[in-house]
């Protein structure tokens, strides 16, 4: 149904009351962090107090989704507001990779800058840097600040690959010119020490891959050299991005802001800060849980200190679902106990079942967003619609092309609507998950072999009983969905 021209003007001055208001925007992207990992949603194991207090103060969504159950894919759609399955060379991101997300792409920081917002990306990128690769002793360019950013402090890839160093803005900070890096996919030497010759030197072990080049005592993928001056300890990381997050917060607390914070924990290496190690009780991984949780915490505080919490929208989500061994041998399956980081989801990281992309997802705007709990369908992919019409930015007509408008939701709106339909992906868009209502379809590709699962997600959240030969109609009309969504692969913003 079209909108009348009386709807038309409704939305108009809806989208006119948003904007005047114009709230700071903190977007808090956790990295592997499941659905079960919390205790607001029912973690017993440990406890993330700051998490339960912006989830009490605010909207927890059950049906809290990222768009794909990997990083980079998330990423872009985060940003993009696109499928990332529209897109090329949008798989996990390697070390040397070029900035996926091209010069003049609209984003959410695009968008809210029309509406004179300053904003920045604080933490993990993993989206690549540079044309047609890193130039790591040069400008880093093209990268945030040619997509709408103001300010960045990047960890430029992901910390289990190279190199373990600080982009801000344009270069990476602290480079001792004299001792250049040297980033790459090839042993540089033969004497160079790795994961496999050094191995006894390790701190962290490895159980697969992430055995070569050697920072801090942690082997990870790819090799690097020099730029010595310029490394970071790992313990270091969530610290620094806290503190450098206040004084951004500070700097811009007279205009309205967007920052997003791009935490890396709880990904591997998992080497939170000595203060929070065995504090958890499951290793190394709990405790990095509860790093974050303080990360949260700590930004709460800064927003309160500059009494801006009524002025605030956070939103609070992760990069795609749990995963406990990935690479290193941090005791994340042997302290587990019972714990159960997807919650009652099946799957992970890496899966389009449900525990691959339902994740945690809390916002919060205090004094304007009522506390709640809310089974709306909501995804990050609609952040880039959402905020939009939020601020009062207008979204050119070729971009964000599968993000909706989903803020009444998002703001806990008396009989708001989350989505309909949503395509969940894998890492390179080779198998999918649609949910529609309460109906999942899984598509997963072996062998260039296509099939097809149907679920019931009101009576089997878990998605244990294939339920297709007892629905056929309704496979068959959740396929033909899917496939036509699948036709417009290479339409891209």
């Amino acid at each position: 149904m079209k909108p009348t021209t009386l709807m038309l003007a409704s939305m108009a001055a809806f989208s006119l009351l948003y904007a005047e208001e114009k709230p700071n925007i903190v977007i808090i992207m956790a990295d592997d962090l499941g659905w079960g990992d919390i205790s607001c949603s029912g973690a017993t194991s440990l406890k993330t107090p700051h998490i339960d207090q912006l989830a009490a103060e605010g909207v927890r969504f059950t049906s809290g989704y990222c768009s794909a159950s990997t990083c980079t894919p998330t990423r872009y759609s985060l940003l993009t507001g696109t499928y990332a399955f529209r897109a090329e060379r949008t798989g996990i991101a390697p070390p040397n990779g070029p900035a996926i997300i091209k010069p003049g792409t609209s984003t959410f920081a695009s968008l809210v800058k029309q509406s004179g917002y300053q904003s920045a990306v604080i933490g993990k990128w993993h989206l690549g840097l540079g044309d047609p690769k890193p130039d790591w002793n040069g400008e880093l360019k093209p990268g945030p600040l040619e997509i709408g950013f103001d300010h960045c402090l990047l960890l430029p890839t992901t910390n289990d690959r190279v190199p373990q160093v600080y982009v801000e803005d344009h270069r990476v900070r602290h480079l001792d010119p004299a001792d250049p890096l040297w980033v790459g996919d090839k042993i540089p030497s033969p004497d160079h020490p790795t994961g496999i010759t050094h191995r006894g030197t390790l701190k962290l072990d490895w159980s697969q891959g992430h055995n070569q080049t050697i920072h801090n005592g942690i082997s990870r993928i790819g090799f690097y050299t020099g730029g010595q001056k310029a490394r970071y300890r790992d313990e270091d990381l969530a610290d620094e991005w806290v503190n450098q997050s206040k004084k951004w917060i500070a700097s811009k607390k007279n205009t309205p802001f967007l920052l997003f914070f791009a935490a890396h924990d709880i990904h591997v290496p998992r080497m939170p800060h000595e203060r929070f190690h065995g504090k958890s009780g499951l290793g190394l991984r709990g405790d990095s849980i509860l790093q974050f949780d303080w990360c949260v915490g700590e930004l709460m505080k800064s927003i309160e200190e500059h009494k801006l919490t009524e002025k605030t929208l956070f939103i609070l989500c992760s990069d795609n679902g749990p995963v406990l061994d990935d690479g290193y041998q941090d005791q994340a399956v042997e302290k587990l106990g019972s714990h159960k980081p997807s919650g009652p989801y099946r799957g992970g990281k890496y899966s389009v079942f449900e525990g691959g992309t339902r994740t945690p997802f809390i916002t919060r705007w205090k004094g304007r967003i009522a506390p709640g709990v809310s089974d709306q369908v909501v995804c990050t992919i609609d952040l880039p619609a959402s905020l939009a019409h939020l601020t009062g930015a207008k979204i050119p007509a070729d971009a964000c092309l599968d993000s909706q408008n989903i803020l009444p939701a998002l703001l806990g709106e008396k009989n708001a609507k989350g989505r309909e339909v949503l395509l969940q992906q894998d890492n390179n868009g080779k198998s999918f998950g649609l949910r529609a209502g309460k109906w999942k379809l899984v598509r997963e590709t072996n062998k260039e072999k296509l099939s097809h699962q149907l679920f019931d997600l009101e009576k089997d959240h878990g998605e244990k009983t294939n339920v297709a030969a007892q629905f056929p109609a309704e496979r068959k009309r959740l396929v033909a969905l899917l496939d036509s969504m699948l036709k417009e692969r290479t339409r891209q913003p």
